[in-house]
């Protein structure tokens, strides 16, 4: 019990409240029952003085045998208990009444018997004074009736059980209603704070308190929000973070992979370059013919520099970032300009273009690159194309975008390679072998060039061959 009163707030206010109000309660029943009967019997000491000041004024005018009829108006007052005279040597002197009985009895005259068979206080007071027939000073010694002084006292004795049991109730029930008014607002921010220790966000409060509490509540409530916010801002940029990390990573092992087949693509043309010219230089067999061999050798040649050109674009690529310049670019004459260099070999394989485009397409990009995007994606189509095959290209005008789509007929990728085509140095044996030329960078520069300009290039086998799209 002690225990939970020390670990709870409201249990404490409530006991202090409780003794405080009983304290206070019993405390003014107290002085109310000492002051009470203290005034009262004050104010019937000033009566008992006025009247007997008037008495004694009257009977210093008569003679002590007619004053009979004074005593006996005076005692009939209801506070007069009784009347004692005393000549100068102190002796007690028989009133001159008839009315009532005057008879000494000492000590008992300053007690009087209640009707409850109680004893009340008497109150008593002493004069002096001279009656007209002769020079002795008397002494008048009145004792008056406080009967009510006692009733009184004994009314508060009586009353004090159903006073203190009034006081209690009244004690425990203006606590609970103090203890709950005073610590709830308490007791709720204490569990909001527990919850906001744990991180736990997700809480109201009391917006209709205007006081300083309520202000508390309210301050807390708006700490809790903003931090809620910064957290989720915090695990954002955190997640952020992280895929920017995996991101870093992911490009870090692709550029080392992608030097990787760099090394490996370049010694070989440079390898085959070399033992053809040694076997020239030694006249070895074959190699004495010495115009076959240098065609050959020529033509490696080409191929290993259209490679370091490809890879000098895929570098500037990477350290351009997304901030190259753009312009207005458009993408339909970029693609008949193409179809014109390239007229010579389309009318040597026989080849049937078919273009499907609006006379003009502009979009936003940099015309070099994207100039490449169109030549390696058309040229593609033409070069492995089969003879007399058909290639459809088309650009779709959409709202804020054009789709573009090239088809060559007539071939297609396996399945399984198609997730691959984009990846550096990959060739389609079938298609793609080094005896047609191809260095296995040019799909993969195509992708990075979209994705310079938020696009992507995308393939699939069609009925009739293989189609290539980006939207930009």
């Amino acid at each position: 019990m002690i225990k939970k009163m020390k670990s709870s707030l409201y249990a404490k206010v409530f006991l202090i409240t409780s003794i405080m109000l009983l304290f206070v309660s019993l405390l003014v029943f107290g002085l109310l029952a000492w002051l009470m009967p203290q005034t009262y019997s004050n104010r019937l000491n000033i009566i008992l003085d006025e009247r007997t000041q008037e008495f004694i004024a009257e009977l210093e005018q008569v003679p002590f045998s007619e004053s009979g009829g004074l005593f006996d108006q005076f005692i009939a007052n209801t506070e007069i208990n009784s009347v004692e005279l005393y000549n100068s040597g102190g002796d007690w002197i028989t009133l001159p009444t008839k009315e009532f009985d005057n008879e000494w009895e000492g000590n008992i005259a300053q007690t009087a018997v209640t009707g409850l068979g109680e004893i009340s206080p008497v109150l008593s007071n002493q004069y002096y004074f001279s009656f007209s027939d002769c020079s002795d000073r008397y002494t008048l010694v009145v004792y008056g009736e406080a009967e009510q002084i006692s009733e009184l006292q004994q009314s508060f004795i009586r009353v004090f059980p159903i006073i203190l049991l009034l006081v209690l109730a009244i004690a425990l029930v203006v606590s609970w209603l103090y203890s709950h008014m005073i610590t709830k607002p308490v007791l709720e921010i204490s569990r909001i704070s527990e919850k906001m220790s744990d991180l736990q966000l997700d809480w109201t409060v009391d917006e209709q308190r205007t006081d300083e509490l309520g202000t508390l509540g309210k301050s807390l409530h708006r700490l809790s929000r903003n931090l809620s916010a910064a957290l989720s801002d915090l695990q954002s940029a955190n997640r952020k973070l992280e895929a920017d990390i995996e991101h870093e990573k992911e490009l870090e092992q692709a550029r080392t992979n992608f030097f990787s087949a760099v090394s490996h693509e370049l010694k070989t043309p440079v390898t085959i370059i070399k033992g053809q010219l040694e076997g020239m230089l030694l006249g070895i067999g074959a190699y004495k013919d010495h115009e076959k061999y240098l065609t050959r050798s020529l033509e490696i040649t080409n191929t290993l520099e259209t490679m370091v050109q490809e890879i000098l674009t895929i570098s500037r690529l990477e350290t351009a970032g997304p901030d190259f310049k753009k312009d207005c670019l458009d993408c339909v004459q970029i693609i008949k300009s193409y179809l014109s260099e390239t007229e010579d070999l389309i009318a040597g394989k026989e080849l049937q273009i078919d273009l499907n485009a609006p006379p003009s397409a502009l979009i936003a990009g940099n015309k070099l690159l994207m100039e490449k995007v169109f030549s390696n994606l058309i040229g593609n189509a033409i070069k492995y194309s089969p003879h007399g095959a058909s290639i459809y290209i088309s650009v779709y005008m959409e709202p804020g975008q054009i789709e573009f789509s090239v088809e060559n007929t007539g071939a297609h990728i396996p399945e399984e390679s198609i997730p691959k085509l984009f990846d550096a140095f990959y060739r389609v044996e079938q298609s793609r072998s080094r005896k047609t030329g191809g260095s296995g960078l040019g799909l993969y520069i195509v992708q990075e060039i979209l994705r310079q300009h938020e696009s992507e290039c995308t393939v699939c086998n069609t009925q009739a061959g293989v189609k290539f799209s980006f939207t930009i």
